[in-house]
């Protein structure tokens, strides 16, 4: 770790290396922006929107941050090889793997496609395990942690979600194996869980904004009476990524003011 300067801030995350995937908006950017304010040094990880990363990387370093940009899709094994073959040449080390990429499509089971099965489950599961996989030789013998963003519907039974329950149902099944697995290894391993979250995906989709039916549903049902922003996920992703969480492995975090 470099040597803290008289007068600098001291974050809960200075001198980590934190990769974050699918980091160019949403949930993801919030907590990479997050995690640069607290002082880790973020890989900004994107599949197809450029800009996005590099806009997210500039607000980071804009603050005082360090922050790295490397395109790789994580449906694709040699892309995320090639993402850790970036890191380690610029950083060495990782501390702390969010595994935030994820795609979605409501989809009825009359219509359900091979090709959409394969799109959500490629990305959403086999993405984070071999993510997770690339990843560990880089975690250093003090362990660290990683970090999968699931959903409040992998326990929830909605009509149309299918795949994409049972995506998020898989990833809770792989944090806690994981947990285990990597335990040895002193690497944490715990989910989040968000509910709706207002984001770019959400607006455009007609989720929240405006005069959405769906929208006012959850409303409905949150007892804390607002929809959820990405600093509400960031600042438990910085929890579980920071020491303060040191005695917390296998868990799922729901983070939906007390929907389900």
């Amino acid at each position: 770790m470099a040597p803290i300067e008289r007068g600098e801030r001291m974050g809960k995350l200075t001198g980590k290396v934190a990769v974050v995937t699918g980091a160019s908006k949403g949930i993801g950017a919030g907590i990479a922006k997050a995690f640069g304010r607290e002082g880790a040094s973020v890989v900004v990880n994107y599949a197809s929107d450029k800009a996005g990363a590099e806009r997210v990387a500039k607000e980071i370093e804009s603050a005082g941050g360090k922050a790295l940009v490397v395109g790789a899709s994580v449906a694709k094994v040699s892309d995320i090889e090639t993402l850790f073959a970036e890191v380690k040449q610029h950083f060495g080390k990782i501390d702390v793997l969010v595994n935030n990429a994820g795609v979605f499509g409501p989809t009825p089971l009359e219509d359900l496609t091979e090709a959409e099965y394969d799109r959500q489950f490629n990305t959403n599961v086999k993405g984070l395990l071999f993510t997770t996989k690339s990843a560990l030789p880089l975690f250093g013998e003090s362990g660290g942690s990683v970090i999968n963003i699931s959903s409040v519907v992998a326990k929830g039974t909605f009509p149309g979600i299918s795949v994409y329950g049972g995506t998020k149902g898989a990833v809770d099944t792989i944090t806690g194996v994981l947990s285990k697995e990597l335990g040895a290894k002193k690497i944490r391993v715990n989910a989040i869980n968000p509910g709706l979250i207002v984001t770019e995906g959400t607006d455009a989709a007609g989720y929240t904004g405006g005069n959405s039916e769906f929208e006012k549903m959850v409303l409905a049902g949150t007892p804390l009476g607002r929809l959820g922003q990405t600093s509400d996920v960031a600042d438990v992703a910085v929890f579980l990524a920071s020491d303060d969480s040191r005695w917390v492995s296998g868990s799922t975090l729901d983070v939906a003011g007390g929907n389900r």
